[in-house]
């Protein structure tokens, strides 16, 4: 199966949930993103090295990648490998001598050691299709500014699948333009409730 490339495009707060953060990851070549929900620690050290700023003392993820450099273990990169019920895996590839290893981690783990290496960040076009947001220009504004009370009378039971479909990927939209990836992210949810995917 064919890896796509990933590189990260940001973190933003949770507009939801207190202490978490959105872990947006953007296709290389194309124009996918993939926001997954992290915690603040990972989200902290990511956020830490991307910065290039070094803490006094060595946080988990700096002790890890110092322990496996001293044992002479390189990274060869980190692989988003499933999503299930809404939670992502991963593998990290380590590469000691001539042996290879596959690790099990979060996400949010493996790439926080990620960029310590400056190791690449792959996944599947499976994981794409089902979990990305596709990124384009914004619909005008007077289709996606409307009021929550004006929303909700507009949805009537009477609309078809593919009439709330189109609503539900208009305030995508406004989501994404608006930085909201965690808002983007459950209304795609959303859809593919509906059978879209």
């Amino acid at each position: 199966m064919e890896k796509i490339k990933l590189k990260i495009d940001g973190l933003s707060s949770s507009q939801s949930q207190l202490g978490t953060f959105a872990l947006v990851l953007g296709e290389e070549d194309g124009n996918r993103k993939l926001p997954i929900i992290i915690g603040g620690f990972e989200a902290q050290a990511i956020a830490l090295e991307m910065e290039n700023i070094k803490s006094n003392r060595p946080m988990t993820h700096d002790l890890l990648v110092s322990i496996a450099k001293s044992f002479d273990i390189d990274m060869i990169e980190v692989v988003i490998t499933d999503l299930k019920e809404g939670v992502f895996y991963s593998k990290i590839i380590f590469i000691m001598g001539e042996e290879t290893r596959e690790i099990d981690a979060r996400p949010s783990d493996a790439i926080a050691v990620a960029v310590r290496y400056r190791a690449p960040i792959y996944t599947y076009e499976s994981i794409l299709t089902e979990a990305g947001l596709v990124i384009r220009d914004a619909p005008a504004a007077t289709s996606t500014k409307t009021s929550t009370a004006t929303a909700k009378t507009e949805e009537k039971p009477a609309q078809t699948k593919d009439e709330m479909v189109r609503r539900l990927k208009e305030k995508i939209a406004d989501a994404i333009s608006k930085e909201d990836y965690e808002e983007a992210a459950r209304l795609r949810d959303q859809i593919d409730k509906l059978g879209e995917h």
